[in-house]
């Protein structure tokens, strides 16, 4: 029931400022504000940083100087104090001066962001060559002298998202393969796209550089500490454009060969699961796994978003012909959100996938698709 305030007392009010005061300090304390850059790690970043701190001094200057002289005057050749208002005009003096001094300023923080920029620019005499490709929503590393590639994908379960469970400590910051570079070493990127625009950016190390579909855009960075540094897509490229993170973990120069060596040996096995034959049981364990990366369009559940996605959950597509299945996971469907996974995912995560959509939400088909069958399609 609500009461009228004209009967409050000092008494009440206290008490509701105090509650008032309170909450907010409750607020406050609980919440996690970023009121500047992480820690830099890189040199480049360390300018950046810098030149960031220069800047808004010269900024927050400018401010008092400009708003101190107008609240100053304003207080001080009031009306009620006397003053009236002069009539000039066409002061040389004033425009050369309100003309000069901005200009002065403006040099004096071209020069030093200048060089900072030249220096960002300079991608030459890399020791590492990485290709960074941006898909709806995730991302492709190829390193390109070492043969290796692997997509990289949030890692954050769907509980936390839907506000099932507590949410960790990473939050919408974590992935199922991070991405791997020595310390010391001068690595060198070329960042593009395949759908729309996306925008590889990791604070800490001072990259961002768009990812744009038929261009390839260059950036580099060097780490001499080890460390795992994190980052997000800085473009609005979708529906899910908050679920894109990237993952960078900058590790000794041995760790990183070894690395190397057995992702290497996960090609090998990759290649080796096409040839093979699978169970049933198999497939649908796999598949459910690389549902995953369907479930942000279709749902965990397989029901879609009406209106939106259509649901895997009794679709034609899923209860339909199996080979029009394959075709539209293979191939895509055009003028639709519906990707090609073909270029996306490899022969047994393909035939594995199929088998489970067509076997999960009540799409009890019993068909079983193997790897051998989606290669040769290809």
């Amino acid at each position: 029931m609500l009461r009228s305030s004209k009967g409050t007392g000092p008494a009440q009010r206290i008490s509701l400022l105090t509650g008032i005061a309170l909450f907010l300090v409750s607020t406050l304390v609980s919440a996690e504000y970023g009121l500047n850059f992480p820690p830099p790690v890189t040199e480049i970043a360390k300018e950046v940083y810098s030149l960031h701190m220069l800047i808004m001094l010269v900024c927050v200057g400018i401010g008092v100087v400009v708003f101190g002289a107008m609240f100053w005057s304003i207080v001080m050749h009031r009306k009620s104090r006397g003053h009236k208002a002069a009539t000039f005009h066409e002061s040389t003096t004033i425009e050369i001066i309100w003309t000069a001094i901005p200009f002065m300023i403006l040099v004096g923080m071209a020069i030093p962001s200048t060089a900072t920029l030249i220096k960002m620019e300079d991608t030459k005499n890399a020791d590492l060559v990485i290709k960074i490709t941006g898909y709806q929503w995730k991302w492709k590393y190829e390193y390109l002298e070492q043969d290796v590639s692997f997509f990289s994908n949030l890692s954050t379960p769907r509980d936390q998202i839907d506000n099932k469970v507590a949410k960790g400590k990473d939050y919408l910051l974590e992935v199922d393969n991070q991405l791997l570079i020595p310390t010391g070493k001068k690595v060198r990127f070329l960042v593009t796209a395949n759908d729309v625009i996306h925008a590889w950016w990791v604070p800490q190390l001072g990259v961002k550089k768009d990812a744009i579909p038929g261009f390839i855009n260059e950036v580099w960075t060097r780490v001499d500490e080890p460390g795992t540094y994190r980052g997000q897509c800085a473009e609005l490229c979708g529906k899910d454009h908050g679920f894109m993170p990237i993952v960078v973990q900058a590790v000794s120069e041995d760790e990183f060969k070894k690395w190397i060596s057995v992702k290497k040996a996960e090609v090998v096995a990759t290649a080796a699961d096409a040839g093979k034959s699978w169970s049933k049981d198999e497939l649908l364990q796999r598949g459910e796994k690389v549902y995953q990366t369907c479930a942000a369009c279709h749902g965990a559940t397989g029901a879609g978003i009406p209106g939106v996605f259509p649901a895997i959950k009794g679709s034609k597509i899923a209860t339909g012909p199996l080979g029009a299945h394959l075709n539209i996971v293979m191939k895509g469907k055009p003028g639709t959100a519906m990707q090609a996974f073909a270029g996306q995912m490899n022969d047994a995560d393909i035939a594995a996938v199929v088998t489970f959509q067509r076997n999960a939400f009540g799409n009890n088909t019993g068909d079983v698709v193997q790897p051998s069958a989606v290669k040769a399609l290809r």
